[in-house]
């Protein structure tokens, strides 16, 4: 015999209970999410605070001969440190790549002062080759040596790029076939030996990795002997042509030498 079968009775929710949970669990995402966001955003403002913007240089599309940059003085009790901290906070140049393009700017007044050279054509330069030794990545040491050394590509004579036969053995840039650029200020081996000098008094050789013998010795590149005057635009251009025979490179040097002069007369 079978017995009969038991009557059960199943409780359908209601629409409005259902709608009910629905919104709960809504809320609990948002409130997550809510609480999620801000505490990325406590994190990323710790990890990434917000700073000056960057210095910024305007293109300024000069013809060559027709005007040299601003007027550029290292001013100050201390030049080398007072003067340096104070320009690096209005720049984008560390204050140990201003002091060696001061030192520069101060030996050759003493060395060939018809040469009018200034600090701040020395930084447009280190601007545009090396971004004052700190590309890819490397920076400035207090010894004047950037954290690792700064080597150009081979120039080859692959398109675009100057074809220059190895002339040190690679001493200096480590290639025993081709010459490549060295240090900051992106000297070509043979360059560099004719007329490299050591900025410190010490008797050891100049090296182009240093930021101080580097500035120095293309402050003496640029005067040439003490023959140029870079406070004329003719004097300015012919000597930073012979840096790198280009126009557009010799603007993009007065851009930055100009931006530099202005920011460090600003009050």
């Amino acid at each position: 015999m079978v017995p009969p079968p038991v009557k059960t009775h199943v409780r359908r929710p209601s629409y409005g209970n259902v709608i009910g949970r629905i919104v709960l669990v809504l809320l609990l995402v948002v409130v997550v999410a809510a609480g999620a966001w801000a505490l990325g955003a406590l994190n990323r403002r710790d990890i990434a605070p917000l700073g000056p913007p960057p210095f910024l240089v305007p293109v300024q599309e000069v013809q060559p001969g027709a005007a040299a940059p601003g007027p550029a003085a290292v001013a100050g009790a201390n030049p080398l440190n007072e003067w340096a901290a104070k320009v690096a906070s209005k720049t984008d140049i560390p204050v140990r790549a201003l002091q060696a393009y001061a030192a520069a700017d101060l030996a050759m007044q003493r060395e060939a002062p018809a040469c009018r050279i200034s600090w701040a054509t020395l930084a447009g330069i280190g601007r545009v080759e090396s971004r004052h030794g700190t590309i890819n990545g490397a920076r400035l040491q207090d010894n004047g040596l950037p954290s690792r050394p700064i080597i150009g590509i081979p120039l080859d004579g692959s398109p675009g790029v100057r074809a220059v036969k190895d002339t040190d053995g690679g001493r200096l840039d480590g290639d025993p076939t081709w010459d490549r650029a060295v240090g900051p200020m992106q000297f070509i081996p043979g360059t560099w030996n004719r007329w490299a000098k050591r900025a410190a008094a010490d008797g050891l050789p100049a090296d182009p990795q240093n930021i101080d013998d580097a500035a120095l010795t293309a402050a003496r590149y640029l005067c040439a002997g003490g023959s140029r005057d870079l406070g004329t635009g003719q004097g300015w251009w012919a000597a930073v042509m012979a840096y790198n025979n280009s126009v557009e490179y010799g603007q993009n040097v007065f851009s930055g030498a100009d931006a530099y002069a202005r920011a460090s007369a600003a009050q």
